[in-house]
Formats: structure tokens, sequence, C-alpha cells
């Protein structure tokens, strides 16, 4: 009897271990390109899927060199997540040189997108992130490819989808209550790199990402110029600098034209975790703190 109670344990414990790895080297290997769509990954995979970003914490992705290091890690994946929408432009190149065999996820696939300036040209906007509705999509296309690559846990990561998705709702009412208490004449801004252009058409506020401005470029004293000339124009009542860009050039710009500086925004990076934005919701409570704080009369 007491052998039989010790097969029937044992073949217990073995059937709740299933779907379920028991140690970091069995977890599912995920690279994630930067740290916002990371957040996204480990909220959808939780405990069974580890998670390593290639642009960390306040990083650039739009500056980012992959290194040895970074191929290793696309190599030893079995999925890799991309935001896709041109983002990435290093990352076709750091898939070939790895080799990898994993599966690659586009977390934007099903997003309509829009167009932005960029050097004088309409390009796709990538930073989709920016409207939590779009942000919902890529949940759902990380749940897919994470039940595609494990199947066994495909369960799993439904149930965290959804969990997460719930949090994503609350948020967005969060944001609009928000929005709406700040006068419709005053929802305009300029930032340091355009970059909310899809937060700007879910929720009302224009953006304005002064010519020449930009994570790569730097603007001439003649552009400045034009910005100074253009905030007192159309009265734009509030600068905002960027956790991934150069501080000074807005607060040249704040000084110069009287216009009201915003506190640090979080656009293609998260804080790291003693920062205010180390998550992507706790990135979108910050921003809309700043934005009403800024533009509140």
């Amino acid at each position: 009897m007491l052998t039989r109670r010790c097969i029937l344990l044992a073949a217990g414990l073995a059937a709740a271990l299933i779907g379920s790895p028991a140690t970091a080297q069995d977890k599912v290997k995920a690279v994630a390109t930067f740290s916002i769509l990371g957040d996204l990954v480990k909220n959808v995979g939780g405990d069974r899927v580890e998670v390593v970003t290639l642009v960390g914490s306040n990083g650039d992705a739009h500056v980012f060199s992959p290194s040895p290091a970074d191929v290793k890690k696309v190599a030893d994946a079995k999925v890799v997540f991309t935001n896709g929408l041109g983002f990435e432009g290093w990352m076709p190149r750091l898939i070939k040189a790895s080799g990898t065999k994993a599966l690659t996820v586009v977390a934007s696939t099903d997003i309509t997108s829009r167009k932005m300036e960029e050097e004088g040209h309409m390009v796709t906007d990538p930073h989709a992130w920016q409207s939590i509705g779009n942000a919902k999509v890529y949940v759902a296309n990380i749940r897919d490819g994470l039940s595609k690559a494990d199947p066994a846990g495909a369960g799993g990561y439904d149930a965290n989808a959804k969990a997460y998705l719930a949090k994503l709702d609350a948020l967005e009412k969060e944001v609009k209550a928000a929005i709406g208490k700040i006068p419709a004449d005053r929802r305009r801004i300029i930032t340091t790199h355009d970059s909310f252009g899809y937060f700007g058409a879910a929720y009302g506020m224009e953006f304005i990402s002064p010519e020449g401005v930009s994570t790569e470029t730097e603007a001439s004293a003649k552009d400045v110029a034009k910005i100074i000339t253009q905030i007192k124009k159309e009265k734009i009542p509030a600068v905002f600098m960027e956790n991934i860009s150069d501080p000074r050039l807005m607060q040249q710009i704040a000084k110069e034209s009287g216009a009201k500086i915003g506190g640090a925004l979080f656009s293609d990076a998260l804080s790291d975790e003693k920062g205010p934005a180390p998550s992507y919701i706790d990135m979108m409570r910050n921003n809309i703190k700043q934005f009403s704080t800024a533009l509140m009369i």
C-alpha cells in the first residue's frame, strides 16, 4: 500500500510539473528588442519565460549597435520579439549574423500605422505602443507567439494576457479621464522627439516635434529660432524633454520662448527600476502626470 501511495504521489507530482519549467534552464528563452516590448513580454510570459532585452532602460534603439553578446542572445533564443514598422533597422542583420532558428514575432502586426515626417520625408511612425489600444494588440500577438513557440504553456499565456489586458483597460480609462480635465486649447506641446503621434491621435492631444530635432541629429541655431517663433505664435504652453534625448536644447527653447518646461517623458525606453517608469503602465502614468502638471491652468 505504501509503495502504491508513493507511486501515485510521484505520478501526481510529475503531472503537476508538466507544462511548468522547474528551473531557469528549462524556461523559454525570449528576446525582446527594447525595454518597453520586453516588459509586455514579461507580463504575458510570466514565470515560464526568461526575457532578455537588447536595448535596455533609458536606451535609444534608433542609434543602437548590437554587440557580440547580443548576437549570442538571439542565437540562443527560442522566440524573438520585434516591434517592426521600421523601428529596429539593425535587426535583420543581427538575426542573420546569429544564425538563430528562433521564431520571430512582429508585435505590431495588424496595427494600422500612421506616417511621420523625418528629415523631410514621410515615413512610417514605429511608436505604435504609445496608444494603449495598440499595446493591447501587442499583447495578443505576444500571447500567440509564445503559444506557438511553446504550445505546452498556451493556457498560462492566455490567462496572463487576459489579466494584463484588464490592467490596460483600467489604465486607458485613467489616461482619458486625466486628459479630459486639461482645457482643450492647452492640449498642445512640443517634444524633443516625434514619438507621441499615436498617443495624440488616440487621446486628442497635439504633439509638435521641431524640425531638425531627433535623437540622431542636432538642431541648428536657425532651427531653434524657428521653434521659438512657432511657440510664441501658436501660444504653445509647454515643452517636454525625453529620457533618451539631450535636455539642453529644450531648456534653451523654454528659456527663450517663455513656455513652461515639463518633466521628463518616456517615449522609446523605460527607466531603470529606481526611476519613475520601470514598466509600461508606470511609463504611461508618468507621462500623463507630466502632461497634466504642465498643462493645467
